[in-house]
């Protein structure tokens, strides 16, 4: 008997179970979020003449800064058998959902100028919602502030090359209210059919309760009895 009673409590409480398991997993990942003035991570590879570096971390202050305007001096460190014959490309992955960033030829990218990486990165509350990167010349007012990297980028023989790198932050908002209202109702819909079923898996296992009871309190040996 004490069997059956838990084997029912466990059927009943099934669907329950499922509802709260669903509106877990519907939940937006908390460990992505990030919070204004936080390190975002970024990890960088490397590829010269179609020798390809592995995907390393970038230093914390190298790094973006989540909704903080920035600019930084990223060294770029002399690739394995660079002769200067080829241009040398970076590529970036950012934040925890590692956003991709395709190549940007930083090194003999047929341009007279020092070039500068521009980062523009888009937000919405604690989220990263997209990044676009380019390769620029570097601004002549950034030259005259910083006229060391111009003497060190086109001398062959100074490694690491040192490039500026500006990071730019975007707030938008994107809020897609009739996205919003089919979320909204198919979860009321998902809910109100799994409470239905539990109401009638309840509804039967009182049924079969009260059937068991009525059973139990007729008298069979009353009946043989009357019989003889």
């Amino acid at each position: 008997m004490a069997r059956n009673r838990n084997s029912s409590h466990f059927t009943a409480t099934l669907p329950i179970r499922f509802v709260f398991l669903v509106w877990i997993s519907s939940l937006p990942s908390i460990s992505l979020a990030y919070r204004p003035g936080e390190i975002v991570p970024m990890s960088r590879s490397g590829q010269y003449h179609g020798s390809r570096t592995v995907w390393h971390d970038v230093v914390g202050r190298h790094c973006p800064v989540f909704a903080v305007n920035k600019e930084v001096l990223m060294p770029i460190t002399k690739p394995v058998g660079f002769t200067g014959a080829d241009p040398y490309k970076l590529s970036f992955q950012i934040g925890h959902e590692k956003l991709y960033v395709p190549w940007l030829y930083v090194i003999n990218r047929k341009s007279p100028e020092v070039p500068m990486i521009d980062f523009h990165l888009k937000y919405s509350g604690n989220d990263i919602h997209g990044v676009t990167a380019k390769v620029i010349d570097m601004p002549h007012q950034y030259i005259q502030v910083h006229q060391d990297i111009k003497k060190n980028y086109w001398n062959p023989q100074q490694w690491p090359k040192h490039i500026i790198v500006r990071y730019t932050w975007e707030e938008t908002s994107e809020i897609d209210v009739a996205g919003g209202f089919y979320v909204l109702f198919g979860s009321g819909l998902l809910l109100s059919f799994m409470l239905a079923i539990y109401v009638l898996q309840s509804s039967k296992d009182k049924l079969e309760k009260f059937v068991r009871e009525t059973v139990a309190e007729t008298n069979p040996e009353g009946v043989a009895a009357k019989a003889e």
